[in-house]
Protein backbone atom coordinates (compact mmCIF):
# COMPACT_ATOMS: atom_id res chain seq x y z
CA UNK A 1 0.00 0.00 0.00
CA UNK A 2 1.38 3.47 -1.15
CA UNK A 3 -0.47 5.65 0.42
CA UNK A 4 1.08 7.02 3.81
CA UNK A 5 -0.74 5.52 7.03
CA UNK A 6 -2.11 2.31 5.55
CA UNK A 7 -0.25 -0.82 6.07
CA UNK A 8 -1.71 -4.81 5.95
CA UNK A 9 -0.06 -7.60 7.59
CA UNK A 10 -0.81 -11.30 7.51
CA UNK A 11 0.34 -12.41 10.38
CA UNK A 12 -0.69 -15.86 10.41
CA UNK A 13 -2.81 -18.52 8.12
CA UNK A 14 -4.13 -21.79 10.17
CA UNK A 15 -2.33 -24.44 9.43
CA UNK A 16 -5.69 -26.80 8.56
CA UNK A 17 -7.90 -24.31 6.43
CA UNK A 18 -6.94 -21.68 4.28
CA UNK A 19 -8.39 -18.90 7.29
CA UNK A 20 -5.87 -16.08 7.63
CA UNK A 21 -5.66 -13.44 10.80
CA UNK A 22 -4.07 -10.48 9.23
CA UNK A 23 -4.42 -7.04 10.41
CA UNK A 24 -5.39 -4.13 8.36
CA UNK A 25 -3.60 -0.33 10.05
CA UNK A 26 -5.47 3.26 8.69
CA UNK A 27 -4.92 6.48 9.47
CA UNK A 28 -7.79 6.26 11.74
CA UNK A 29 -7.81 3.25 13.35
CA UNK A 30 -6.53 -0.54 13.31
CA UNK A 31 -8.42 -3.32 12.09
CA UNK A 32 -7.81 -6.93 13.41
CA UNK A 33 -9.22 -9.08 10.61
CA UNK A 34 -11.12 -11.28 10.02
CA UNK A 35 -14.12 -8.34 10.96
CA UNK A 36 -17.50 -8.00 10.52
CA UNK A 37 -18.50 -4.16 9.22
CA UNK A 38 -21.86 -3.20 10.80
CA UNK A 39 -24.46 -1.33 7.53
CA UNK A 40 -24.75 2.22 7.84
CA UNK A 41 -26.28 2.77 4.68
CA UNK A 42 -27.01 6.46 5.53
CA UNK A 43 -24.43 7.39 7.89
CA UNK A 44 -26.26 5.43 10.58
CA UNK A 45 -26.58 1.97 12.07
CA UNK A 46 -30.09 2.02 12.40
CA UNK A 47 -31.04 2.85 16.01
CA UNK A 48 -27.91 3.30 17.46
CA UNK A 49 -25.56 5.86 18.51
CA UNK A 50 -22.22 5.56 17.25
CA UNK A 51 -20.80 5.07 20.64
CA UNK A 52 -23.28 1.97 21.01
CA UNK A 53 -21.87 0.37 18.02
CA UNK A 54 -18.28 1.07 19.32
CA UNK A 55 -19.32 -0.90 22.02
CA UNK A 56 -20.13 -3.97 20.46
CA UNK A 57 -16.73 -4.35 19.51
CA UNK A 58 -16.98 -2.59 15.84
CA UNK A 59 -14.06 -1.24 14.22
CA UNK A 60 -15.25 -0.20 10.94
CA UNK A 61 -18.51 0.87 9.35
CA UNK A 62 -20.11 0.48 6.04
CA UNK A 63 -21.78 3.36 4.21
CA UNK A 64 -23.21 3.91 1.04
CA UNK A 65 -22.56 6.00 -2.13
CA UNK A 66 -25.38 5.97 -4.13
CA UNK A 67 -27.89 6.47 -0.63
CA UNK A 68 -25.54 8.85 0.86
CA UNK A 69 -25.70 11.07 -2.61
CA UNK A 70 -29.50 11.36 -2.81
CA UNK A 71 -29.51 12.01 1.05
CA UNK A 72 -28.16 14.51 1.85
CA UNK A 73 -25.92 14.62 -0.84
CA UNK A 74 -21.95 14.51 -1.22
CA UNK A 75 -21.66 18.17 -0.99
CA UNK A 76 -23.25 18.68 2.00
CA UNK A 77 -21.12 16.04 3.52
CA UNK A 78 -18.20 17.65 2.59
CA UNK A 79 -19.07 20.57 4.00
CA UNK A 80 -19.57 19.32 7.11
CA UNK A 81 -15.95 17.84 7.67
CA UNK A 82 -16.62 14.60 5.81
CA UNK A 83 -18.50 11.73 6.90
CA UNK A 84 -16.40 10.59 9.92
CA UNK A 85 -17.49 13.83 11.51
CA UNK A 86 -20.75 14.36 10.20
CA UNK A 87 -21.77 11.36 12.26
CA UNK A 88 -19.52 11.45 14.50
CA UNK A 89 -17.86 8.06 13.96
CA UNK A 90 -13.99 8.33 14.51
CA UNK A 91 -12.85 5.08 13.30
CA UNK A 92 -12.39 3.74 9.66
CA UNK A 93 -15.64 3.61 7.23
CA UNK A 94 -15.61 1.98 3.98
CA UNK A 95 -18.07 3.26 1.10
CA UNK A 96 -19.70 0.99 -1.18
CA UNK A 97 -19.55 1.81 -4.81
CA UNK A 98 -22.92 1.90 -5.63
CA UNK A 99 -23.01 -1.03 -7.56
CA UNK A 100 -25.08 -3.18 -5.77
CA UNK A 101 -28.18 -0.52 -6.66
CA UNK A 102 -27.41 -1.38 -10.40
CA UNK A 103 -28.66 -4.89 -9.07
CA UNK A 104 -31.18 -3.84 -6.98
CA UNK A 105 -32.56 -0.83 -8.52
CA UNK A 106 -32.65 -2.48 -12.05
CA UNK A 107 -36.25 -1.73 -12.63
CA UNK A 108 -34.75 1.60 -12.22
CA UNK A 109 -31.60 1.66 -14.10
CA UNK A 110 -30.09 1.95 -17.79
CA UNK A 111 -26.40 0.79 -17.82
CA UNK A 112 -24.48 1.65 -20.90
CA UNK A 113 -20.46 1.73 -21.09
CA UNK A 114 -20.37 5.34 -19.40
CA UNK A 115 -21.98 4.18 -16.52
CA UNK A 116 -25.38 3.64 -15.09
CA UNK A 117 -28.54 5.97 -15.16
CA UNK A 118 -30.60 5.65 -12.11
CA UNK A 119 -34.25 7.15 -11.10
CA UNK A 120 -34.59 8.12 -7.31
CA UNK A 121 -36.27 5.58 -5.56
CA UNK A 122 -37.29 8.89 -3.26
CA UNK A 123 -38.87 11.47 -5.89
CA UNK A 124 -38.01 9.58 -9.39
CA UNK A 125 -35.70 12.48 -10.35
CA UNK A 126 -32.37 10.91 -12.71
CA UNK A 127 -29.08 10.31 -10.95
CA UNK A 128 -26.18 9.55 -13.42
CA UNK A 129 -23.12 7.08 -11.45
CA UNK A 130 -19.99 6.75 -13.61
CA UNK A 131 -16.88 5.18 -12.26
CA UNK A 132 -15.77 8.57 -11.68
CA UNK A 133 -18.31 10.53 -10.41
CA UNK A 134 -19.05 7.44 -7.88
CA UNK A 135 -15.11 7.83 -6.98
CA UNK A 136 -15.76 11.83 -6.97
CA UNK A 137 -18.63 10.97 -4.34
CA UNK A 138 -16.70 8.76 -2.25
CA UNK A 139 -13.56 11.24 -2.08
CA UNK A 140 -16.18 13.83 -1.17
CA UNK A 141 -17.69 11.67 1.82
CA UNK A 142 -13.71 11.28 2.66
CA UNK A 143 -14.38 7.32 3.75
CA UNK A 144 -10.96 5.45 4.47
CA UNK A 145 -11.76 2.49 2.61
CA UNK A 146 -13.55 3.23 -1.26
CA UNK A 147 -15.04 0.24 -3.74
CA UNK A 148 -14.62 1.19 -7.48
CA UNK A 149 -17.65 0.64 -9.55
CA UNK A 150 -19.06 -2.88 -10.71
CA UNK A 151 -21.07 -4.38 -12.80
CA UNK A 152 -23.19 -7.10 -10.56
CA UNK A 153 -26.24 -8.89 -12.82
CA UNK A 154 -28.61 -10.92 -11.53
CA UNK A 155 -28.16 -15.19 -11.18
CA UNK A 156 -28.46 -17.58 -12.56
CA UNK A 157 -27.55 -15.55 -15.89
CA UNK A 158 -25.90 -16.68 -19.35
CA UNK A 159 -22.20 -17.08 -20.33
CA UNK A 160 -22.46 -14.11 -22.27
CA UNK A 161 -24.25 -11.79 -19.62
CA UNK A 162 -21.43 -13.03 -16.95
CA UNK A 163 -18.70 -12.51 -19.73
CA UNK A 164 -19.86 -8.74 -20.55
CA UNK A 165 -20.66 -7.86 -17.15
CA UNK A 166 -16.65 -8.81 -16.21
CA UNK A 167 -15.71 -7.25 -18.85
CA UNK A 168 -16.98 -4.06 -18.03
CA UNK A 169 -16.22 -4.07 -14.37
CA UNK A 170 -12.70 -4.50 -15.28
CA UNK A 171 -12.99 -1.53 -17.59
CA UNK A 172 -14.72 0.23 -15.11
CA UNK A 173 -11.93 -0.69 -12.37
CA UNK A 174 -9.32 0.72 -14.23
CA UNK A 175 -11.24 3.98 -14.86
CA UNK A 176 -11.82 4.30 -11.34
CA UNK A 177 -7.94 4.07 -10.10
CA UNK A 178 -6.96 6.23 -12.72
CA UNK A 179 -9.32 8.99 -11.44
CA UNK A 180 -8.54 8.43 -7.95
CA UNK A 181 -6.43 11.53 -6.08
CA UNK A 182 -7.16 11.14 -2.28
CA UNK A 183 -4.39 10.14 -0.76
CA UNK A 184 -6.11 9.78 2.61
CA UNK A 185 -8.51 6.86 1.12
CA UNK A 186 -7.42 3.51 -0.42
CA UNK A 187 -9.57 1.97 -3.08
CA UNK A 188 -10.48 -1.60 -3.42
CA UNK A 189 -11.11 -3.98 -6.60
CA UNK A 190 -14.29 -6.10 -6.72
CA UNK A 191 -14.02 -9.31 -8.61
CA UNK A 192 -17.01 -10.31 -10.89
CA UNK A 193 -17.51 -13.85 -12.67
CA UNK A 194 -21.15 -15.10 -11.37
CA UNK A 195 -20.33 -18.99 -10.35
CA UNK A 196 -18.36 -19.52 -13.29
CA UNK A 197 -14.92 -19.96 -11.70
CA UNK A 198 -12.83 -19.76 -14.99
CA UNK A 199 -14.74 -16.13 -15.34
CA UNK A 200 -13.77 -15.38 -11.52
CA UNK A 201 -10.40 -16.33 -11.79
CA UNK A 202 -9.88 -13.99 -15.05
CA UNK A 203 -11.51 -11.09 -13.12
CA UNK A 204 -9.26 -11.70 -9.97
CA UNK A 205 -6.06 -11.98 -12.42
CA UNK A 206 -6.63 -9.07 -14.65
CA UNK A 207 -8.00 -6.56 -11.09
CA UNK A 208 -4.43 -8.26 -9.74
CA UNK A 209 -2.69 -6.57 -12.58
CA UNK A 210 -4.31 -3.29 -11.29
CA UNK A 211 -2.43 -3.35 -7.89
CA UNK A 212 -5.56 -2.08 -5.87
CA UNK A 213 -4.63 -1.98 -2.28
CA UNK A 214 -7.15 -4.61 -1.49
CA UNK A 215 -9.51 -7.07 -3.30
CA UNK A 216 -13.53 -8.12 -2.60
CA UNK A 217 -15.70 -10.91 -3.88
CA UNK A 218 -19.02 -9.51 -5.13
CA UNK A 219 -21.64 -10.77 -6.55
CA UNK A 220 -22.89 -13.30 -3.99
CA UNK A 221 -25.48 -13.73 -1.86
CA UNK A 222 -28.19 -12.66 -4.36
CA UNK A 223 -30.32 -15.67 -4.34
CA UNK A 224 -27.41 -18.59 -5.15
CA UNK A 225 -27.64 -21.52 -3.16
CA UNK A 226 -25.23 -21.77 -0.51
CA UNK A 227 -22.95 -24.56 -1.33
CA UNK A 228 -22.61 -22.58 -5.15
CA UNK A 229 -21.73 -19.67 -2.85
CA UNK A 230 -18.79 -21.38 -1.09
CA UNK A 231 -17.67 -23.21 -4.25
CA UNK A 232 -17.08 -19.60 -5.80
CA UNK A 233 -15.68 -18.16 -2.78
CA UNK A 234 -12.82 -21.03 -3.03
CA UNK A 235 -12.16 -20.65 -6.32
CA UNK A 236 -11.75 -17.10 -5.98
CA UNK A 237 -9.61 -16.87 -3.64
CA UNK A 238 -6.26 -18.92 -4.83
CA UNK A 239 -6.61 -16.21 -6.96
CA UNK A 240 -6.38 -12.88 -5.07
CA UNK A 241 -2.93 -11.32 -3.71
CA UNK A 242 -1.97 -13.32 -0.32
CA UNK A 243 -0.52 -10.13 0.86
CA UNK A 244 -3.53 -8.20 0.17
CA UNK A 245 -7.28 -7.53 1.91
CA UNK A 246 -9.75 -9.64 1.27
CA UNK A 247 -13.44 -8.83 1.49
CA UNK A 248 -16.91 -10.82 0.67
CA UNK A 249 -19.26 -8.16 -0.32
CA UNK A 250 -22.94 -8.48 0.95
CA UNK A 251 -22.14 -11.77 3.68
CA UNK A 252 -24.28 -12.84 5.67
CA UNK A 253 -25.35 -15.55 8.18
CA UNK A 254 -23.25 -16.35 10.90
CA UNK A 255 -22.45 -19.84 9.41
CA UNK A 256 -21.21 -18.28 5.93
CA UNK A 257 -18.93 -15.85 7.87
CA UNK A 258 -17.01 -19.04 8.89
CA UNK A 259 -17.27 -21.07 5.99
CA UNK A 260 -15.83 -18.13 4.49
CA UNK A 261 -13.33 -17.09 7.01
CA UNK A 262 -11.86 -20.97 6.34
CA UNK A 263 -11.95 -20.61 2.45
CA UNK A 264 -9.31 -17.03 3.08
CA UNK A 265 -11.63 -14.15 3.21
CA UNK A 266 -11.12 -11.34 5.63
CA UNK A 267 -13.41 -9.01 5.93
CA UNK A 268 -17.71 -8.75 5.85
CA UNK A 269 -20.36 -6.37 5.96
CA UNK A 270 -24.27 -7.27 5.66
CA UNK A 271 -27.65 -5.71 6.92
CA UNK A 272 -28.70 -9.21 8.76
CA UNK A 273 -27.55 -8.11 12.26
CA UNK A 274 -29.39 -5.04 12.07
CA UNK A 275 -32.34 -5.99 10.48
CA UNK A 276 -32.98 -9.53 11.93
CA UNK A 277 -32.47 -7.68 15.65
CA UNK A 278 -35.42 -4.89 14.81
CA UNK A 279 -37.88 -7.93 13.73
CA UNK A 280 -37.41 -9.83 16.74
CA UNK A 281 -34.21 -12.25 15.95
CA UNK A 282 -31.19 -12.50 18.16
CA UNK A 283 -28.71 -14.67 16.82
CA UNK A 284 -27.32 -16.86 19.74
CA UNK A 285 -24.49 -20.03 19.51
CA UNK A 286 -27.59 -22.09 19.88
CA UNK A 287 -28.51 -21.25 16.31
CA UNK A 288 -31.73 -17.96 15.98
CA UNK A 289 -33.69 -17.34 19.00
CA UNK A 290 -37.22 -15.26 17.80
CA UNK A 291 -38.78 -13.84 20.94
CA UNK A 292 -41.67 -12.60 19.68
CA UNK A 293 -42.33 -16.36 20.18
CA UNK A 294 -45.26 -16.69 22.73
CA UNK A 295 -42.67 -19.62 24.35
CA UNK A 296 -40.84 -16.93 25.54
CA UNK A 297 -43.42 -14.78 27.54
CA UNK A 298 -42.65 -15.92 30.64
CA UNK A 299 -38.81 -16.78 30.28
CA UNK A 300 -36.33 -15.18 32.72
CA UNK A 301 -33.55 -16.85 30.86
CA UNK A 302 -31.09 -14.12 29.10
CA UNK A 303 -30.84 -14.13 25.35
CA UNK A 304 -27.34 -16.35 25.91
CA UNK A 305 -25.76 -17.30 29.05
CA UNK A 306 -21.94 -16.13 29.63
CA UNK A 307 -22.23 -13.02 26.92
CA UNK A 308 -20.54 -9.72 27.50
CA UNK A 309 -22.97 -6.73 27.30
CA UNK A 310 -24.34 -3.80 29.34
CA UNK A 311 -27.94 -5.88 28.45
CA UNK A 312 -26.84 -9.38 28.94
CA UNK A 313 -28.67 -9.80 32.18
CA UNK A 314 -32.08 -8.90 30.57
CA UNK A 315 -34.53 -11.68 30.20
CA UNK A 316 -36.39 -12.95 27.29
CA UNK A 317 -39.58 -12.36 28.77
CA UNK A 318 -38.74 -8.55 29.23
CA UNK A 319 -37.52 -8.54 25.60
CA UNK A 320 -40.48 -10.19 24.07
CA UNK A 321 -42.80 -7.77 25.93
CA UNK A 322 -40.96 -4.42 24.61
CA UNK A 323 -41.80 -6.05 21.23
CA UNK A 324 -45.22 -7.01 21.61
CA UNK A 325 -45.99 -3.63 23.27
CA UNK A 326 -44.34 -2.35 20.03
CA UNK A 327 -41.75 -0.40 22.37
CA UNK A 328 -38.93 1.25 20.39
CA UNK A 329 -36.43 -0.44 22.85
CA UNK A 330 -36.95 -3.70 21.65
CA UNK A 331 -35.44 -3.25 18.30
CA UNK A 332 -32.77 -1.09 19.56
CA UNK A 333 -31.34 -4.21 22.49
CA UNK A 334 -31.41 -6.79 20.17
CA UNK A 335 -29.55 -4.57 17.40
CA UNK A 336 -27.14 -4.53 20.02
CA UNK A 337 -27.11 -7.90 20.85
CA UNK A 338 -26.44 -9.15 17.37
CA UNK A 339 -23.96 -6.71 16.60
CA UNK A 340 -21.87 -7.92 20.10
CA UNK A 341 -22.57 -11.25 18.70
CA UNK A 342 -21.20 -11.36 15.36
CA UNK A 343 -18.02 -9.50 16.47
CA UNK A 344 -17.67 -11.77 19.44
CA UNK A 345 -17.92 -14.91 17.09
CA UNK A 346 -15.14 -12.20 14.95
CA UNK A 347 -12.89 -12.42 18.04
CA UNK A 348 -13.26 -15.86 18.52
CA UNK A 349 -12.16 -16.73 15.19
CA UNK A 350 -9.18 -14.29 15.63
CA UNK A 351 -8.49 -16.54 18.36
CA UNK A 352 -8.71 -19.85 16.48
CA UNK A 353 -6.48 -19.05 14.02
CA UNK A 354 -4.02 -18.09 16.10
CA UNK A 355 -3.88 -21.24 17.71
CA UNK A 356 -4.30 -23.26 14.43
CA UNK A 357 -7.62 -24.28 16.01
CA UNK A 358 -9.89 -22.97 13.53
CA UNK A 359 -11.52 -26.28 12.22
CA UNK A 360 -12.25 -27.15 16.06
CA UNK A 361 -13.79 -24.02 16.33
CA UNK A 362 -16.22 -24.45 13.04
CA UNK A 363 -16.97 -27.65 13.77
CA UNK A 364 -18.38 -26.69 17.28
CA UNK A 365 -19.97 -23.70 16.35
CA UNK A 366 -21.59 -26.13 13.59
CA UNK A 367 -22.92 -28.54 16.21
CA UNK A 368 -24.56 -25.10 18.60
CA UNK A 369 -26.18 -24.03 15.36
CA UNK A 370 -27.36 -27.31 14.45
CA UNK A 371 -25.71 -27.23 11.17
CA UNK A 372 -23.73 -29.89 9.03
CA UNK A 373 -19.64 -29.10 9.20
CA UNK A 374 -17.15 -30.76 6.98
CA UNK A 375 -14.22 -31.47 8.93
CA UNK A 376 -12.07 -30.19 6.57
CA UNK A 377 -10.92 -27.41 4.79
CA UNK A 378 -11.35 -27.25 0.85
CA UNK A 379 -8.90 -27.38 -1.38
CA UNK A 380 -6.34 -24.09 -1.54
CA UNK A 381 -3.50 -23.35 -3.34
Amino acid sequence: MNQPGFKFELLHVDRHSGARRSRLTTPRGVIELPTFMPVGTLGTVKGLTTAQVSQTGAQILLGNTYHLALRPGADIVEQMGGLHPFMDWPNPILTDSGGFQLFSLAKLTKITETGATFRSHIDGSAMELSPERSVQIQQQLGSDIAMVLDHLIELPASLGDVEDANARTIRWAKRCRDCHTLDSQIQFGIIQGGLNPAMRRQCAEELGALDFPGYAIGGLSVGEAAVDMYATIASTTPHMPTEKPRYLMGVGKPEDLLEAIKRGVDMFDCVMPTRNGRNGMAFTDHGPLKLRNSVHRSDPNPIQQDFESDYAHLSRAYLRHLFIAGEMLGPILLTIHNLTYYQRLMKQARQAIENDSFLEFFAERFRGWGLPSSPTAPELS
